[in-house]
């Protein structure tokens, strides 16, 4: 898709090749753009908790990955027949104590041997807002639907992000001191919080962010946020919430960051991988017939000339 362009993104180095490892965090924007990286085979890993929407979420995470702190009895809850932790999404909920324990230090455990060799670690903040649990007196990433009398809420300072923000990179300085940071701010309006507020806190983020992004080299940002307020100022790019970027917008942004990100050699195999999974997705009419036996021949060979050059990829 083409647009009249407003905000100019310069490339970025080093890039990233199909030799990179690249870590994903943050809110359900990460997510959009990781299934990119995912469907296009790069070496990825995201979420391991599930979306993080909040700074200090992303911290403490990486504060239990880097310090190996794994998660006990007493950092997970039972809540209608549910056991859940407050440090983590949903999506990690189970339905036994074991389970659950096996999930998020599992997290730990991937996430720990990944960040020792990623190149890339992609940060996405989604909000300034966070809640405290009160009779815990901890902040929350998530509040698993317990009622809203056992939280406060509060708007984190310009100050707290960028202390939080500080607190991240160092973590995983820790472990990796080489890789590059690439953050950005998530289009993602929370109408809950209220549309006033929801500005309030995106503009915490922006400005806690950029008051550490514009004084280290290692440090970078992409102007997801920007390109859905400016550049995409329509309600035709929005899904039928009329919040979320719909499917045109994320196609748009991600084309946005290839220009910037990606290295230029990565294109021909992005294209191989895409015709290959077009292939797979293929159902024929006749199942049996010779042609298709043909093409599903075909299509091995392509499969196994990209994962020779390229072992990790799996179709």
């Amino acid at each position: 898709m083409k647009l009249q362009t407003q905000i100019k993104i310069q490339k970025k180095q080093p890039q990233i090749d199909y030799s990179s490892k690249v870590l994903l965090l943050g809110s359900c924007f990460a997510e959009n753009i990781g299934e990119k990286f995912s469907y296009h085979q790069f070496q990825q890993l995201q979420n391991p908790l599930g979306i993080l929407f909040h700074p200090f979420a992303i911290e403490r995470f990486l504060q239990r990955v880097v310090q190996q702190e794994e998660y006990v009895t007493k950092d997970i809850f039972q809540y209608q027949e549910i056991f859940s932790c407050f440090e983590a999404h949903s999506r990690m909920n189970a339905l036994s104590e074991a389970d659950i324990l096996q999930q998020l230090n599992s997290a730990l455990i991937e996430t720990f041997r990944f960040l020792k060799e990623t190149t890339h670690v992609i940060i996405t903040l989604g909000t300034s807002w966070v809640y405290k649990h009160l009779e815990q007196d901890k902040y929350v990433a998530n509040c698993h639907k317990i009622p809203q009398k056992n939280f406060s809420k509060e708007l984190s300072s310009v100050n707290e992000i960028e202390k939080s923000l500080r607190y991240t990179i160092g973590y995983i300085q820790q472990l990796n001191d080489g890789c590059e940071f690439i953050f950005t701010i998530s289009p993602v309006r929370h109408a809950k919080d209220g549309f006033v507020e929801n500005t309030r806190s995106k503009s915490h983020l922006i400005t806690g962010l950029h008051q550490i992004v514009e004084k280290e080299n290692q440090l970078h940002y992409f102007p997801s946020f920007e390109l859905m307020m400016d550049e995409l100022r329509d309600y035709r790019f929005y899904a039928e919430d009329l919040l979320h970027p719909n499917q045109v917008a994320i196609d748009y942004i991600w084309e946005r960051f290839q220009e910037t990100w990606l290295a230029e050699e990565c294109f021909q195999t992005m294209k191989k991988v895409q015709q290959i999974r077009q292939g797979l997705a293929h159902r024929p009419f006749n199942s049996n017939s010779v042609a298709h036996q043909k093409f599903q021949q075909k299509l091995q060979q392509q499969i196994a000339q990209l994962q020779e050059q390229f072992s990790f990829m799996k179709f």
